[in-house]
């Protein structure tokens, strides 16, 4: 299979040099010339529950140029002991139809642990298959999870470097050190003033200056990319649905071959790209309902068929999807103008130019026949926290509980029962401050991040995930804060370009 750019500029490429280049020369994004259909009894011969050779039967139909053993090799080093759960991406059950597919039992305790647990090893195999002489640099911007997912998987791997841009006071505490705490030779974090627009586009910035990348490749450096732009990003996120809606089957909660709901909560639009690219592939899908908070553009844009940057920007207590400029949903434009590039670029020219694009009847009646969207604002998000708690004994951290908020509007608006996959995409953990509030249990006697974590521990019956717990005794070692014209030159620091 050979990967295509989205703005047409670039000649068809493999997997591996898609995955080493991240974003296509053209600044468009990299996506499979076709999709591949894979059939209802995908996981036949495979045990129930084994994850990764789930995750390698999907990734073998879109890395065509990765041999099979590679591609086993490196879902087995993936999803083995740096996940606390055996199943990697369990399901769990509660009451209305609803399943939850847990994706935050990984290092970072995040959804982001499941692509970038993996993609260092797809990484270094398209290494050694180039066998040139350069580093790689991943630049990666963040809204939280990506960055710590990134460091971790990328820490110290040979022929790497990793630097990440977040927005400076625009994380939460507990993603703020998990990232500034990072051990590793290879890598780097620094803060930007402003939010995580303002970080993504800093960072585009530099991938699409050919005098930078020119400067970097004679210091022997070729920039890539983490963030979910990269196709090494989405391609792991498609195995986790395929594989959740066979533990739908199993568990009997569904017949096999029955169409479901996937509820996602999603900022940049990676995540529920994914559901959509696994539908493309065949799994049936009813409905793909997008949550957003109260930077709600994604769910206007779906309702509307408008996308509008030109908006207030809010800070809420679901931080990793304050986005008001989803560069995901490029890929799903492709799709819905008939993968017509020039109306790609003519739309990202507007969205450029004028901060707005509008799609045309047919593609807005055809977003709208399988899209759903709507948002939640921090009244609805603690109340969906307060409720799945009292009523199932069940945590939602808040980006979650956006997602099951919005579902249930989904629910009320449509009266659709259909069984429904809610995407848990972090650790409540991580946001003890926000789940503590919202259950009314927030000490008001200025107690730090680590009493609130066993704040947390108490409620749930939880042991306090070991990689926050270490933080308290860790030393921040990055913490610089720049401008977003600042970027490159505190990447050159990094890497020593002078």
């Amino acid at each position: 299979m050979e990967y295509i750019s989205t703005r047409g500029g670039d000649s068809p490429i493999p997997s591996k040099k898609a995955i080493l280049q991240g974003m296509a020369r053209d600044g468009g994004l990299y996506v499979p010339s076709f999709f591949p259909s894979l059939g209802p009894n995908l996981f036949a011969g495979i045990p129930g529950g084994a994850y990764p050779q789930r995750a390698a039967r999907i990734l073998g139909a879109f890395l065509s140029d990765y041999g099979e053993r590679d591609i086993t090799a490196a879902c087995e080093a993936a999803y083995g002991d740096h996940f606390d759960h055996p199943q990697i991406a369990p399901v769990k059950c509660l009451k209305g139809n609803l399943s939850v597919l847990e994706l935050w039992h990984g290092p970072t305790l995040a959804f982001k642990d499941m692509a970038l647990q993996i993609m260092p090893h797809l990484l270094a195999q398209a290494l050694r298959a180039e066998g040139e002489g350069y580093e790689v640099v991943i630049l990666v911007a963040t809204s939280g999870d990506t960055g710590k997912a990134a460091l971790e998987g990328f820490a110290d791997v040979e022929g790497v470097r990793i630097f990440v841009f977040y927005p400076h006071e625009g994380v939460s505490e507990m993603q703020r050190l998990q990232m500034v705490t990072q051990r590793g030779k290879n890598v780097g974090v620094c803060a930007v003033r402003g939010n995580f627009d303002d970080a993504q586009t800093g960072v585009k910035k530099i991938f699409s200056d050919p005098d930078r990348n020119r400067q970097l490749a004679q210091s022997g450096f070729r920039l890539s990319s983490a963030n979910s732009i990269n196709w090494g990003r989405l391609v792991p996120q498609i195995a986790y649905y395929f594989s959740a809606y066979e533990g739908m089957v199993q568990s009997g909660i569904l017949r096999r071959g029955d169409p479901i709901l996937i509820c996602v909560p999603t900022g940049n639009f990676g995540n529920i790209l994914a559901a959509y690219y696994a539908h493309r592939c065949g799994l049936p899908v009813r409905r793909l309902i997008c949550a957003s908070n109260r930077n709600k553009v994604l769910a206007d844009f779906i309702r509307t068929g408008i996308y509008d940057r030109r908006r207030e920007f809010f800070k809420t207590e679901s931080p990793s999807m304050d986005i008001l400029i989803s560069s995901n949903l490029e890929r799903l434009l492709f799709e819905l103008s008939g993968r017509d590039a020039g109306r790609v670029r003519e739309w990202m020219n507007q969205l450029n130019g004028h901060g707005r694009y509008q799609l045309p009847p047919e593609g807005w009646a055809q977003l709208q026949s399988l899209f759903y969207g709507h948002f939640a604002d921090g009244r609805d998000t603690r109340q969906a926290i307060q409720q799945v708690f009292t009523e199932e004994g069940y945590l939602l951290d808040p980006h979650t509980a956006v997602g099951y908020h919005v579902l249930q509007t989904y629910r009320e608006e449509t009266g659709d029962g259909s069984p429904a996959l809610l995407t848990a995409t972090a650790s409540p953990f991580k946001f003890n401050r926000a789940v503590l509030e919202a259950l009314g249990r927030l000490p008001d006697d200025g107690r730090d991040e680590f009493a609130l974590l066993e704040e947390v521990a108490r409620l749930t019956g939880e042991p306090i995930p070991e990689k926050l717990s270490e933080l308290k005794s860790l030393p921040e070692i990055h913490g610089g804060i720049c401008a977003q014209e600042e970027m490159f030159e505190v990447l050159g620091r990094f890497l020593r370009i002078h």
